[in-house]
């Protein structure tokens, strides 16, 4: 069984942010972009370490649909078509906790890569 098994997942489509309260009481609010570039597939993840792609453009993607998969997971249909991600509740978990972390390494790949991201231009 899960760690943390969240208790609530509210989509807010207007504001492209998936709110995620979980049962020890911990209450997230991903950005869909923030959901979209660290999406645990393999098209973003790679198949080993190294392998990750930098998703660029994905500044206004939103999701369109959420599956359950199982009790333990699930997965984000994002209107860009990218649907090939599953979220177990221990990775959304994970990048709740480490949002700001991960977030700004994103960016300083963007920069690194010469790409500037939309709300920093």
């Amino acid at each position: 069984m899960p760690k943390h098994v969240p208790t609530e997942l509210n989509l807010h489509q207007h504001s492209r942010v998936l709110e995620i309260t979980f049962d020890d009481g911990t209450k997230f609010e991903l950005p869909c972009e923030y959901l979209r570039v660290f999406s645990p597939s393999a098209e973003v993840m790679g198949h080993g370490p190294g392998q990750e792609v930098l998703q660029l453009g994905k500044e206004d993607v939103n999701i369109a649909q959420i599956t359950p998969v199982g009790n333990y997971a699930v997965v984000l249909h994002f209107d860009d078509e990218h649907n090939t991600g599953i979220y177990s509740w221990e990775y959304l978990y994970s990048l709740g906790i480490n949002y700001e972390q991960n977030w700004q390494s994103y960016l300083n790949r963007l920069e690194a890569a010469g790409h500037k991201h939309k709300a920093t231009n």
